[in-house]
């Protein structure tokens, strides 16, 4: 995350251009006589954490896609937005699922705190005993056979985190016969990490923190005992997508959140809490609002998979439906108990991790900013780093923005100073745990991000000229082109999840 403070004085500036004066500290509005953020209450919000929460537990205790728990969720959406006059469909996509049923690790007769990363093979029943080799520490360990001892072959080899994905790791430690792989974090915190797809995934792999990995590092030829039991199993699932009856289809405004959990709890910050903003802005704006452009809301499925409810839609439109989104917003966590305050760097101002948006998404950044600014609350920036569902938008040139609260990252002294919280400590410290529950949100910070989304929605309902200018349609449609191939490339590898690294 970047410490740069982003201000609004560049929307503010194309604000003044088309709305009253008066209008300007409520980011990018309309002449609407109120802002629809205004008409959002964070108890309103959190009435509908209290139904996904009460979905959760009578379902198993969590809202997966492919379960009981979702399918309750999408028909709770639905349900609403049907009955706030919206015309709402839920299609449904199939995709290959992991399950982990079991996880064991053991080295030299001591269990191992550590967990199977996502798409890592099974072993055979009983698990693997083999001894510990460990690979050379070095610019990017592991990512070449040269980093691997000459005993590799039969063993279970420890790498180190950093520079090529995981995937690469354990794929050059099979291909020289390793029996599995322990990859342990370069940094502090859980590793969270996936092989990113199936077809990638060669032999079993855990991953570890770092202090368990120094701890392992001079162990070597110690019994290494893993065992992992996992499948993959075809699930058919549904997003959720509902769209005003008024308003220009050709030049529509898209929002989105996704609606899963995963499945170790009720997924209530991640991401009920982007869920919940985004239905009750829906619901506020309803059906058939006097508005220039069409809305579209989203609630994906399977995005803990893999981003999969939102690829799936994605690249299920023509070139044209998709020239007919203006462009895509995009609101995953909104409520973390020590919660930040970020926008997608849509400009790449902060030099950070992937580059910037397609064109327009600067915009959308700055129009967060002062939407966020008349409350009182300085954004900064967080990188479009392919971890949400934005991903399949902007590899297709669809400008994309958004907020974020923050998920595993640790608030720092200067962040905590600024928007209180505490410092050293997590965003979310029950990420993507049981713990994730009605008591792990922060509920300014969620009427907050809910009041600034919607009155960021209600703006572009209104005009998209900020992002779009007054570009004709075919002028719209070889800027998409002429950017295709340069965001399709950023983009390329399998689609990973907020809450999993590739590397």
């Amino acid at each position: 995350m970047s410490s740069r403070t982003i201000t609004p004085r560049r929307a503010a500036t194309a604000l003044a251009a088309t709305c009253a004066a008066a209008l300007v500290a409520i980011a990018p509005a309309s002449a609407a006589p109120a802002g629809l953020g205004d008409r959002i209450t964070g108890d309103a919000v959190n009435r509908h954490l209290i139904a996904l929460q009460r979905i959760a537990e009578v379902n198993d205790g969590n809202r997966a896609s492919g379960l009981p728990g979702y399918e309750a969720s999408v028909d709770y959406v639905a349900g609403k937005l049907r009955g706030a006059g919206f015309d709402v469909t839920t299609p449904e996509f199939t995709y290959d699922a992991y399950y982990l049923d079991s996880f064991s690790l053991a080295v030299a007769g001591q269990p191992t705190e550590g967990g199977a990363l996502e798409y890592s093979p099974a072993t055979p029943q009983g698990g693997i005993t083999a001894p510990l080799s460990v690979a050379a520490v070095d610019d990017t360990p592991g990512c070449e056979a040269t980093d691997f001892p000459p005993g590799v072959a039969g063993s279970v080899v420890l790498i180190q985190r950093g520079s090529c994905t995981f995937a690469q790791k354990q794929q050059v430690a099979a291909d020289l016969g390793a029996a599995g792989v322990i990859i342990y974090n370069n940094v502090e915190g859980p590793l969270n990490g996936t092989l990113g797809d199936p077809a990638d995934a060669r032999i079993p792999s855990a991953g570890v923190t770092m202090q368990v990995g120094q701890a392992l590092a001079g162990q070597t030829g110690a019994e290494v005992k893993l065992d992992v039991q996992s499948r993959l199993e075809s699930v058919t699932t549904r997003n959720v997508v509902a769209q005003t009856r008024t308003g220009r289809p050709d030049n529509v405004v898209m929002a989105g959140a996704h609606l899963d959990s995963v499945p170790e709890g009720a997924g209530i910050n991640d991401n009920g809490s982007g869920s919940a903003g985004l239905l009750e802005t829906a619901l506020r704006m309803g059906g058939s609002p006097q508005t220039e452009n069409a809305v579209r809301f989203a609630w994906w499925g399977a995005e803990e998979s893999g981003l999969v409810g939102s690829t799936k839609y994605v690249q299920g439109l023509t070139f044209e439906q998709k020239l007919d989104i203006a462009l895509y917003l995009n609101f995953d966590m909104i409520g973390s108990p020590n919660a930040a305050y970020f926008a997608y760097d849509g400009d790449d101002s902060d030099a950070v991790g992937a580059g910037p948006g397609p064109q327009g998404s600067a915009q959308i950044e700055q129009d967060f900013a002062a939407a966020m600014a008349s409350q009182g609350v300085e954004l900064e920036g967080t990188d479009f780093d392919g971890r949400s569902d934005y991903g399949e938008f902007i590899a297709n040139g669809i400008p994309a923005g958004g907020l974020f609260t923050g998920a595993e990252g640790v608030k720092t002294e200067a962040q905590a100073a600024k928007w209180g919280g505490t410092a050293g400590v997590a965003y979310d410290p029950n990420y993507h745990q049981a713990g994730d529950d009605l008591g792990n949100i922060d509920k300014v910070a969620l009427e907050r991000n809910a009041r600034g989304l919607a009155n960021v929605i209600e703006g572009y309902s209104r005009s998209t000229e900020g992002v779009n200018g007054t570009q004709a349609r075919d002028e719209r449609a070889r800027l998409r082109q002429a950017q295709f191939a340069t965001f399709a490339e950023r983009t390329r590898g399998p689609a990973v999840p907020h809450g999993h690294n590739a590397s």
